[in-house]
Parts: C-alpha cells; structure tokens; sequence
C-alpha cells in the first residue's frame, strides 16, 4: 500500500483542512492535547438511518414513478429489467461506490474532492454544482405542480371529473369537448398554456404563488444544514413508501389489474438488439442514482471516516431498485384499470350504436351475427374485437375498435401520467379527494426528498470551498433560494411548461455525463486505482475486491464515453422536438424548438461542461506563475519537483528525505495517501515559515 511518514502534529492537522481552508478552522479541529480531532467542527448525521434515509431520500424521486415504468412497459417489460439490472451491477453500483468512498474520505464536497485529488480537476466540482443549480430550478416547479393539484383534492367532486360549461353560450366549453376533462384541467386551469414555446404569455399568478410556497419549504428545511433537512427526511423518504403500498393494495383490487401488470412484465427479448434501449437503459441507472450531481460526495462527507461506505452502496441501490419496480407495479396496476374501464366503455358505446342502427335499419342486424347488443356488459373486449375484426368493413365508420393495448400507451411517462392519467383514475375511485390528496402528498414529499439532495450537492461545496460561505450557511441558504424562485419565474409564465420540458430533457444529461466521465478518469487514471483501493482499505478495515480496479478503469468508463457518444448522435440527428398543446383541436402535438430555443439548450449544455477546461487551464496557468515566483525568489536553487503531482506519497517521502525533512522516528509512522495533503499546490506545507524555529528545522523550510 502506497504510503508516507505522518507529519508533525501541526502539519497534520494542516493537511486534514484541505484546500480553501484556514488556520483559524485548523485550531477548532485540534483536541485539547493539540491531538487532531479531524472535521469536529464538520456536521455529522445523528445515526446511520439519518444518512440512509438521505441517500435513497436523494436517489429515489419522481424518476422513478413516471420514468421508469415507462421505460420499461416501451421496451420489452421484463427483458428491460433484466438489461437494467445488469448495467446497475457494472455501472451504476461501481460508480456509486466511488462517489461514496471519496466523500467520505476527503470530507469535503464536489469541488473540495476533485481538487483534492488534483487541483487542475478542481471544475468537475463546479460543474456539478452548476448542474445541480439546473436540476434545482425547475424541479421545483414540479413540487409547485404537486402543491396546486393537492390544495385542488380539497373539495368533492374533484374539478378534473367533469368538463366545464361555457356560461355564456350554456355548453360545455370546447376546448373542453374536444379532449376530456383531466387533460382540459391540466392544460387550461393549471398552467394555462400557450400554443408553443414561441408565444410565452404573461406569468400565471397561482402557479407563482405554488412555486414560492415550494422555495419557502425548502428554504426552511435546508437552513440549518442536515441537522434540519435531516429530520424532514424521516417523513419524506418514508412516506412515499406508505402510500405506494397502499395504492398497490388498493390496485390489485381493481378490475384490469391483472391485464396491467402481463403488459409491463411481458419479457421481449429482441430489444436487447436495439442501441437506443441500451442508451435509455444506460440514462435511466446513471440518473436514479443520481451520480455526477455531487449530492452523494457531499451526504458521505458527513459520515465517520469508518463508515461502511461499500454495503451502504450496494443497499441504497438495491432499495432504488425495489422502489422502481414497486412504483412500476403501481402504476400499470392503475393504468390497467384505467385502460380496461376506457376500453370497455368504448365496447359499451359502440354497442349501444349498432342496437340504434339495428332497430333503425332491421335487416342490417342479420348481418352482425355473434354479438349481443342488448347486454353491453355481458361482451367482453376480447370477444368485442374479435366480431369487429370480421365485420368492421361493412359496419361503417362510426362503429369503432376498442383496443387495450392503445389505452395503455396513453400518457404513460411523466407530467402525463402524474397529472393526467392519474389524476383521471382518482377521480373513478370512491373517496375520490383522499386518494388525490395522498398521491400528491406522495408525490410533493418523493420531489422534496430529492430537492433536499439537490440543494445539498450546491451548498457544501460553496460552503467547503469557500470559508467566507460557510460562515454565513443560512444567508447563503436564504439567498440561493431566493435566487432560485426569482430565475425559476420563467418556469411560470404561460410557456413555462415547455421550458421545464427543455430543462428536464438537456440541461442535466450531457453534463452529468462529462462529469461522470472525468470523475471516473480522476479516480482510475489520474490518482490510480490501486491507491484508490489502498485508502478504501484504511476506512473499511477490508479491502474491496479487485474487480473494482477493472470496472473504474475500463468497463464504467467505456460505458459512459459511449453513453455521451449515443445522445450527442442522437442530438444531431434528430432535432430537438417538444409536446405541445393546441387549445383549437384539444390536442396535443410535436413540435421542433425554433432557432433561438435550440440556442438556449446549446448554452445551458456549455454553460453547465465549461467549468472542467476553464478549472483545468486556470490550474496551469497559476502553476506557471507559482514556478516563475519560486525561481526568482529561490536565486537559482532547483525547484526540486512539480507542484503538480498525482500525490505519490512514495515522491513525497523520497524528495523529503533528501533535503533532511524527516526523522527515523516520523518515518516509523505511515500514513495513508488519499487523505487530504492540504494546501494548493501539493507542497509541504510552506505554512509552516510561520511556526518556530524549531518547526522550520524540522519541516526543512
């Protein structure tokens, strides 16, 4: 194991504080003995299930209710969970664990962490925080969304049941007529929405007023750090797991349950085929892991420097994965009724029309033979399609077919299905208000959990980083929210849908994926998997096995490099497209983002990946000053060795010992490479000239 002699008591304590911070903080973290006591000032869970309920809080979110499913019921049912499983175990739960492991070693945020292992490294920290910023801007509008639908289940009948009369003319509204009375709702009483992307509208006042109670929420939970958001997470991790649970009991009471579940869990194993199934399979581990936003690094930052940080891995994946698959159970039990009460209405209505042109027209009864008209309910939908497969060439065009299959297709994957397929469901149930009450109540707490997370992986890096910021942690809470609901306006103007649409869709994904990328080179490449593996080792008190060296260094990377490689061909092959709603027709319909709207992704895309060259150009730009300085101020005395290395700890002890740095005795002491080295060019510690003259001798300064 690559290891280095301990510094002098002061040094060490030093080296603890990482890049950014003071020798005031230094001076808080030592015991009364002078003996570090490492990060006490550094927050910390209160138990093991606080930290746990953080990172499936953070890792389990809306993604996994409206995403998944639908991913999975698109390509191939249970032959999609088996390729998503299979990436979770090479990709996803490697990547995590290294995520995991860093935070808790270095204990510090993104940017602290990468810095740490190299400080021309040091923009994948910003990166992260940048994205995060993105994620957090319209997520929120999401809880906003959840808040208004929940205040609206107050009241019975539910506003989305029927559609509204027109006043002035004593009918139903149009718009209205043209589709149903959820999607009108959703579309006209919620948002409000414009026809496109193009004509913006002015701002929707209630959904402004949803989207500063959501800001003032978070606000309040985050302002004291995990100490607070940490006690919300009880209810809001939790919670969602009551209520899908309840909704599955629920579900499988329900006609068409059955017929839900054989449509999702139908194993089509030709998918496995098709690249673009490997690239959403791929998409969908990355982002219900949530890697690359540095909320993990900075959940694990908080834990013990011995935490078990592999089982924690492989446990909070696990538990995203059961999640997935219990709210894909949910859903298709739900949607499977939804679907079967649509189609057996359809069967009951075109019955109910050829019982009408029978009785009109007596010799055209003879030839539907096979059919009883008279007892809808007695025709199953199967038995339906069979008689309509044979007779629909001569029964004309207003005698329909009534299929299954297509209903389940119907606004299955996001804001489709929470607020309109759903909400369209509760309103078939009895008590129809407490089950809308509840699902959104889920709904808001699995947003806000995540939300917490999100927040996190923006604040301790700042606060880390910066000392100044993590004096001031509730001002900088209070402001970042601030900030968050005064650009989130844009979300809450008429268009505001289509942005968060744009947000969701190319905001994160391509940056996320870089930054995994070089996280992952960092680690493997730059500071070495084996020293990655021997400091693992210090923290657990076993070492992982080595198949972790081969996944870091080849298999994960590989998978994200092409990962990036599918959604940049994608990108340029085929335009960018949004749903829009077009208030004539009641429908919705594709349309291509105009030119500056594709302008606006391209900048939030390298807005989001410029911090990576821009930190990395920086760092050598002031290691050239810092080599100019010291050779002017050395008088022509060698610059022994880069102020850049890979933190060998081998070069560290050999280049000391030259110069008489350290004694037989501080060599009899090891100690573990990735621990933080302290200052920012990864010297030894020139600190010290302050200390006295027998520290200078000491440290050879």
């Amino acid at each position: 194991m690559t290891e280095k002699p301990p510094l002098d008591s002061n040094e060490e304590d030093i080296a603890w504080l990482g890049e950014g911070q003071s020798e005031t903080q230094l001076a808080a973290a030592l015991g009364p003995d002078g003996v570090e006591a490492c990060d006490a000032d550094r927050p910390a869970w209160d138990s093991k299930i606080q930290y746990v309920l953080a990172q499936v809080g953070f890792s389990v979110g809306l993604g996994n209710v409206w995403r998944f499913p639908y991913l999975c019921h698109q390509n191939g049912g249970g032959a999609f969970m088996l390729l998503y499983v299979f990436l979770l175990l090479i990709v996803g739960v490697p990547l995590f664990f290294m995520e995991l492991a860093a935070g808790q070693s270095i204990r510090q945020g993104s940017i602290g962490v990468w810095k740490h292992i190299s400080p021309k490294l040091a923009g994948i920290g910003y990166s992260s925080c940048m994205v995060c910023f993105y994620v957090a801007l319209y997520y929120n509008v999401i809880i906003a969304w959840s808040l208004f639908y929940m205040g609206n289940s107050f009241q019975y009948p539910l506003p989305w049941e029927q559609c509204p009369i027109d006043v002035t003319t004593n009918e139903t509204v149009k718009e209205c007529a043209s589709s149903s009375p959820t999607p009108y709702f959703w579309f006209r009483k919620a948002l409000n929405i414009t026809n496109s992307i193009e004509e913006s509208g002015e701002f929707n006042p209630i959904m402004t007023g949803c989207l500063l109670a959501a800001w003032a929420i978070v606000s309040l939970a985050m302002i004291k750090g995990i100490k607070s958001s940490a006690k919300v997470m009880y209810f809001s991790s939790v919670f969602p797991y009551v209520v899908l649970f309840i909704f599955l009991i629920r579900g499988l009471m329900l006609d068409g349950a059955k017929e839900g579940i054989t449509y999702m869990f139908y194993p089509k194993l030709e998918i496995w085929g098709n690249v673009q199934v490997w690239r959403q399979a791929a998409t969908q581990v990355f982002f219900a892991l949530g890697l690359g936003y540095g909320s993990v690094i900075a959940y694990s930052s908080y834990n013990p420097v011995h935490n078990n940080c592999h089982r924690d891995a492989l446990m909070v994946s696990g538990i995203n994965f059961m999640t997935s698959v219990l709210a894909s159970l949910v859903v298709f039990v739900v949607l499977g009724f939804r679907a079967k009460t649509i189609a057996l209405n359809c069967v009951a209505e075109n019955l109910g029309l050829l019982s009408l042109m029978s009785s009109n027209q007596p010799a055209a009864g003879l030839g539907w033979p096979g059919i009883n008209m008279t007892d809808p309910s007695s025709v199953s939908i199967a038995e339906y399609r069979e008689w309509y497969s044979h007779h629909s060439s001569i029964v004309g065009p207003n005698i329909t077919d009534c299929n299954l299959e297509e209903e389940m297709n119907k606004g299955v994957e996001g804001t489709g299905l929470a607020f309109i397929a759903f909400t369209e469901v509760m309103a078939l149930f009895p008590a129809s208000p407490f089950w809308s009450t509840l699902f959104f109540l889920m709904l808001l707490n699995l947003g806000l959990s995540t939300m917490f997370g999100t927040m996190q992986g923006i604040l301790t890096p700042l606060m880390d980083n910066f000392s100044v910021l993590g004096r001031h942690r509730t001002i900088l809470t209070v402001s970042s929210c601030v900030l968050g609901f005064i650009i989130g306006l844009l979300f809450t103007q008429r268009s505001g849908n289509y942005f968060v649409t744009m947000f969701d869709d190319y905001s994160a994904t391509l940056p996320l994926v870089i930054v995994v990328i070089f996280e992952t080179i960092s680690v493997a490449w730059v500071y070495g998997t084996d020293r990655f593996l021997d400091d693992i080792e210090v923290m657990l008190k076993w070492r992982p096995p080595v198949v972790y060296k081969y996944l870091w260094k080849y298999v994960c990377l590989l998978a994200m490099i092409g990962l990036l490689a599918a959604s940049l061909l994608r990108m340029v092959f085929k335009r960018p497209t949004y749903t829009a709603w077009n208030q004539t027709t009641g429908s919705e319909m594709t349309l291509e983002y105009p030119g500056w709207a594709l302008a606006m992704i391209v900048m939030l895309i390298v807005f989001a990946s410029l911090p990576v060259p821009i930190g990395y150009i920086h760092s050598m730009l002031k290691n050239r000053r810092g080599r100019i300085t010291h050779s002017e101020e050395g008088g022509g005395q060698e610059v022994h060795r880069e102020l850049y290395t890979k933190c060998s700890s081998t070069e560290l002890l050999d280049s000391s010992s030259h110069h008489g740095i350290l004694s037989e005795e501080e060599q009899a002491h090891p100690r573990t490479a990735f621990l933080p080295l302290g200052n920012e060019h990864y010297r030894l510690l020139p600190q010290q000239e302050e200390e006295d003259d027998d520290d200078e001798q000491d440290t050879g300064v």
